[in-house]
């Protein structure tokens, strides 16, 4: 064997070497040790797929998804069928949001995988991300026909009918999820059902799931936030209180769930609770519906004037808000302004917004009554 075949054993030794160093610290996440390896291999060979693949899989871990693309396109220049830079490119794609691409690159690995159910999921998602509706379905389901009891494509199903307004079918996909051994302790989908529950007005259903959450996990945000909304949508306002509370012990500034306390408060007839709920929420920032509990509260005193203010300014920044435009002719009622409070209706109605309430209310108003 010549100095020269001697000196290239050498060398591809080195490289399958280096190679094996690289992607062991790429697992053990030590990116830093991992890029020394592989930019070493290049040194040696320029257009080594394993070294492109390895730093274009150490980019994507950093999010530099445009780096992440270079290094995987010089990959598939020697290697078109590189089934790992296919995949690495696609993600990358989805990582810059430009799905349509990782779609395109996803369809071409399935070429040479047709069965892949990690890339039929993770197409199914990006058709979702575009609101693809049939085509992200299609593809889930295809996924199922693979793979019955895949989980991922359970739940990208409730996701998907969840975002379109099928409350219905999403429940359906995320309850088989939950079916699934492993899967019955899934928090999000336990709270995704629960909104579903929500969404649907199902709010005792909702507070079983809600409930099996905080099982898992007290302090869940979701879960909790949940519990309040479910019990505020059963009228049970002192339990709702009682978790929105809760989320306040966590996020004592969210202005959100303040103005929800405050609102509770309000419902159980403790307004000068509720004030200060309201106010409090105000000191962190402009809260339209803490604006209108104060208005209200203002209106409840028959402190009309200060509330019939408060609501013509709300009524300017929000007026499809049909709440507003109730409260302020009730005040104007209250006030003896009939003309007025017919007045703030029919402009409601001459925006083109529709509201059973008012309409009804207009009519009354307008007969007599």
């Amino acid at each position: 064997m010549s100095n020269n075949d001697n000196q290239m054993n050498e060398v591809q030794e080195l490289i399958s070497e280096l190679s094996k160093l690289g992607y062991f610290y790429l697992k053990e996440e030590k990116l830093e040790d991992a890029e020394e390896k592989f930019n070493k291999i290049l040194e040696y060979d320029k257009s080594n797929t394993y070294a492109l693949v390895g730093l274009g899989d150490i980019a994507r871990k950093r999010s530099d998804y445009q780096g992440a693309v270079k290094f995987y396109q010089s990959c598939l220049d020697q290697s078109p069928e590189n089934n790992y830079a296919l995949f690495g490119l696609a993600d990358s794609y989805k990582g810059l949001k430009n799905y349509q691409k990782a779609i395109e690159i996803w369809e071409k690995y399935l070429l040479t995988d047709e069965k892949n159910v990690t890339v039929l999921t993770r197409i199914a998602d990006a058709y979702k991300k575009v609101n693809n509706f049939d085509k992200s379905k299609e593809v889930f389901m295809k996924t199922l026909e693979i793979e019955p009891d895949n989980a991922y494509a359970l739940i990208g199903l409730g996701y998907l009918h969840f975002d379109f307004r099928y409350y219905k079918d999403a429940q359906k996909y995320w309850e088989k999820a939950l079916s699934i051994p492993g899967e019955h302790n899934n928090i999000k989908v336990l709270t995704a059902l629960g909104n579903c529950c929500r969404k649907l007005k199902s709010f005792h259903e909702g507070i079983k799931y809600f409930q099996m959450a905080l099982e898992i996990e007290d302090n869940n945000f979701y879960a909790l936030f949940g519990m309040a909304d479910c019990y505020r949508g059963t009228k049970d306002h002192r339990k709702s209180l009682a978790f929105w509370e809760k989320i306040l012990d966590m996020e004592h500034d969210n202005k959100v769930i303040l103005t929800r306390a405050g609102d509770a408060h309000r419902n159980l007839g403790e307004i000068d609770d509720a004030e200060v709920y309201y106010k409090k929420a105000l000191n962190y920032g402009y809260d339209t519906y803490a604006i209108l509990g104060l208005a209200i509260i203002n209106k409840e005193r028959k402190n009309y004037h200060e509330a019939i203010e408060s609501l013509n300014k709300l009524a300017v920044n929000d007026p499809g808000n049909s709440r507003l435009f109730i409260e302020l002719a009730e005040c104007y009622l209250a006030t003896s302004q009939k003309d007025k409070a017919i007045e703030i209706l029919s402009e409601y109605s001459k925006r083109g917004y529709r509201n059973i309430y008012i309409t009804e209310m207009l009519i009354r108003l307008k007969s007599g009554h």
